[in-house]
Parts: C-alpha cells; structure tokens; sequence
C-alpha cells in the first residue's frame, strides 16, 4: 500500500523565504519567516503558517477548532456527532450542531447536482475497501452489491426546524471525506480574518487556502504537482489572492492487489473506484467547501462532463490533467495558468 498527501502541493514562489520543509514544523518568527504549527487532525498532517500577525495564541485557537470540527464531523472517531447519526440510521433522526448540519447539507447539495456521481452516503463502500488503512482489500462482487444497495442519498433527510438528520435504511453511513476538510478550512480562514490575519497559508493535507496575498502584497504562486514525478516537481502555477485550491486525483491514495491499483475515489454505482482519464483535478473557489466538493464530483464526471459541470458553478474554475498529458482548464484560468513542464500541454 502506498499513501500519499493530496496530489496538489503549494510552491510559494522562490521570492519567498518559506520552503516545503519550513511547512512542518517553524516557531521562528526572525522578519520574512512564517510563524507555522503543524498537528495531525481529521487524519491528514494539518499546517497554519502565519505570515503577518505572528500571534502564537492565534495558531492555538486554529488548531483548537480543527479539533472540535474532527470531534464531530468523524466517523473514524467513536462518538462524534456523525457516528450517532450513523449509529440511528433506520430508527431514529439525530439533533446535530449547526456545524454538522451544515457540512451535510452542503454534501447532499453536491450530492444531487451531480446526480450521485458524488454521494455522501457511500460510507458502506468506503469501509468495505477501507483504502488508505491497513485494513485495505479487494471485496467480493457480493461483498460490493450487499453495500451498494445502502448507498442513495435520496434516502437521507434533513430536518432544517430541528436540525436534524436521517438516514431511512439500517447500516447507512454518511462519509464526509470529500467536504470536511473544506468546511475546516474555510473554518479555519475566517478565524484567521477575525484575527486580523491578512497573510497566510492553510494546508489540511492538501487542501490549500491562501489568505489574503504574500506579506509585500503580491500574489501568492501555487503550484500543480506533476503526478508522475518526484514531490516538488510541479506542471506549472497559478496566482491567487484569498482563495481555496483542493486537488483529487489517483495519487492521494491507493493499494494494490495482483499487480492492479486501485485508488481511493469510488464509484458509488458500480462499486469500484472511478475508471476515468483523469490523474487529477484542481478546483479554485472563494470556499474550500465547494472546492472540496467539486474537486470529486469532476473526477467522477471525467473532462468533457466535468468541463460542462464547472462551467456552470459560478466562481469556480478547475484544471483537469489526463493520462496523456493534456491540461485542460476553464475559462477563467486560462490567462492565469503558467506551464513550467515540457511534458505537458494545454489543450485550447
């Protein structure tokens, strides 16, 4: 098994003092250096790395309320607020916190717009292949149908008065996988604003948020990490100021059986992980929840769908790389996406 951070990495710009490395682990707060934290949270390597108002207390409080978020929005965590809602699928609805009930609104939302290509009832399947554990298998063909027909988001309702979910049919799960670490992001960008925080970086495992532009009020460079190459090696960059940029793509995460990979991106039709031409798929937004969210249902559509589907959703733009080494991106990135490698070409 192999496991990789998101297929999407931030290079901010030689100009800039702070490299890969300065990400894990910096208390300096020396002129032109970030002050940056790191912990492990919602199961990937969190980094905040404060540009200008360097206050320890600031980073504190971010990573405290990762931790309230990854306290109820889990369901790999015994007793969050998602695994009772899960618990009382078939029998009952769960009075959740606004949080909860908004992360899942916001998911099935995506879940209908995409017709099911995204669909947060997938848990069943997500556990049953369990990619990205140590428990990771190849499940029978009755193993996958017996799952299969527990996934249907037609089947979950919201009570908006009571804010309160259900999920209609016994062993149900609402996985989160593919929008909770926007929410947290986007969780996590307005604390800092709050804060008075007006230059910084936000990593939850690959999920970027770039807040507000670098501290002499330029844009910050974000690069797009070659997926066929070593860390670091990137296909190109764009510039943003105050945006989210999420990444899925068959490089996060994968295991292999009889010589065969398959990656952690599941089809909830046929069970199996999405066959697609896709390598990955980059998403820039206002909110990282959105991003989060269209970066797998982009996936999941392919590039022309995926193309048609993006164009619709305003203020959201998306590179798409292919297996062949074509970029195709949307309008509004077009002037804005800077090609580094040779390998690659944009398609018009």
């Amino acid at each position: 098994m192999k496991s990789f951070k998101s297929f999407l990495i931030f290079i901010l710009c030689f100009i800039t003092t702070l490299s890969l490395s300065g990400c894990k682990s910096n208390n300096s707060t020396s002129k032109g250096q970030p002050l940056t934290k790191t912990e492990v949270i919602i199961g990937t390597a969190c980094t905040i790395s404060l540009y200008d108002n360097k206050d320890p207390k600031i980073l504190d409080e971010a990573f405290t309320r990762l931790k309230e978020l990854e306290d109820i929005l889990s369901i790999n965590k015994l007793g969050t607020e998602l695994d009772k809602v899960n618990e009382m699928a078939g029998k009952a609805p769960v009075e959740v916190s606004d949080d909860t009930f908004l992360v899942v609104s916001q998911g099935l939302k995506y879940s209908k717009l995409s017709d099911g290509a995204l669909d947060i009832t997938i848990g069943p399947l997500v556990k049953l292949w369990g990619i990205g554990t140590d428990a990771a298998k190849l499940p029978t063909e009755e193993e996958i149908a017996e799952k299969k027909s527990l996934i249907n988001y037609k089947d979950l309702v919201l009570d908006e008065n009571n804010k309160s979910i259900f999920l209609k049919k016994e062993n149900m799960i609402i996985d989160l996988g593919a929008i909770a670490k926007g929410y947290a992001a986007d969780e996590v960008a307005s604390l800092l604003t709050k804060n008075n925080v007006k230059s910084a970086i936000i990593d939850l495992g690959g999920n970027i948020f770039a807040v507000g532009s670098k501290i002499d009020g330029s844009n910050w460079k974000i690069g797009v990490q070659d997926p066929e190459d070593a860390r670091g090696s990137s296909i190109g960059y764009i510039e943003v100021t105050n945006k989210s940029i999420v990444t899925s793509g068959i490089y996060e995460r994968f295991f292999e059986s009889n010589g065969k990979k398959y990656h952690h991106i599941l089809n909830p039709k046929t069970g199996y992980p999405y066959e697609s031409e896709i390598l990955g798929v980059s998403i820039l937004t206002d909110k990282s929840i959105d991003g989060d969210s269209l970066s797998t249902t982009l996936f999941a559509l392919g590039i022309d769908k995926g193309l048609e589907f993006i164009n619709a959703q305003p203020g959201a733009e998306a590179i798409f790389v292919s297996k062949d080494h074509k970029l195709y991106l949307t309008e509004g990135l077009k002037n804005n996406f800077h090609l580094t490698s040779s390998k690659y070409e944009i398609i018009k």
